[in-house]
């Protein structure tokens, strides 16, 4: 797979994937998008002291580490579990510009990439994180989970990972109250996540998306 490195109009980087045509963040700015969709109406809508998480798509790492900052400053027990099939390597994540080299999260968000897969660490005394190398297609969550980033590419480039199957694995592997957030808000993407069970609501959007869909599990069914 083939990436190049993108700067987004907050000025910080994200990846280009030829093949795709696709990159891994909002082109309006990678950090404000990650901000808005996953810490603020994910981890911090559902402000609990202790929130397991599921990330589907690890990325560029930035939504782990954005969020492990997040439970640094607010003292927030965090569990965060993530799959990745296409892993970046370290000449790519070595050169993306989220922390410089005189910020504390700098040696903590290489830490992320070059962890072990299939085992947890402890990152920082609040934030216990685990990779699995694994296709989400094929995979069978033996857990659940109190949030879901849902951060796959887009419908358009890979409209597998969008389907009505998807997300009735992503309703099992959830807790009831649960909640899923995701940028994409296409009226198909909300259809396949109803038709699980899902309570879906379309939500503002970052910078230079109108709405984003926030679900929630009300069940416990597993």
């Amino acid at each position: 797979m083939k990436r190049i490195i993108k700067k987004t109009a907050d000025g910080s980087h994200t990846l280009h994937v030829s093949d795709l045509d696709e990159t891994y963040h909002s082109l309006h700015g990678a950090i404000k998008e990650s901000q808005h969709v996953f810490v603020k109406e994910g981890l911090l809508y559902l402000n609990k002291p202790h929130t397991e998480i599921l990330e589907i798509g690890f990325g560029t790492g930035l939504n782990a580490a954005l969020t492990l900052i997040e439970a640094e400053k607010r003292e927030i027990s965090i569990v965060y579990h993530c799959i990745e099939l296409y892993p970046l390597k370290p000449e790519e994540y070595n050169r993306l510009n989220y922390f410089d080299n005189e910020s504390l999260y700098e040696p903590v968000f290489k830490r992320l990439h070059e962890s072990q897969w299939n085992r947890t660490e402890l990152i920082s005394k609040n934030f216990a994180f685990s990779k699995y190398r694994v296709d989400l297609l094929s995979h069978s969550f033996t857990e659940q989970y109190d949030l879901v980033y849902f951060d796959a590419f887009s419908p358009r480039a890979q409209p597998e990972m969008w389907t009505s199957e998807v997300f009735d694995k992503m309703h099992k592997a959830m807790k009831k109250n649960g909640v899923l957030v995701t940028y994409c808000a296409s009226g198909k993407v909300r259809r396949n996540m109803e038709g699980t069970g899902l309570k879906v609501e379309k939500i503002a959007g970052p910078p230079g998306k109108r709405e984003m869909i926030r679900a929630t599990k009300t069940d416990g069914s597993w």
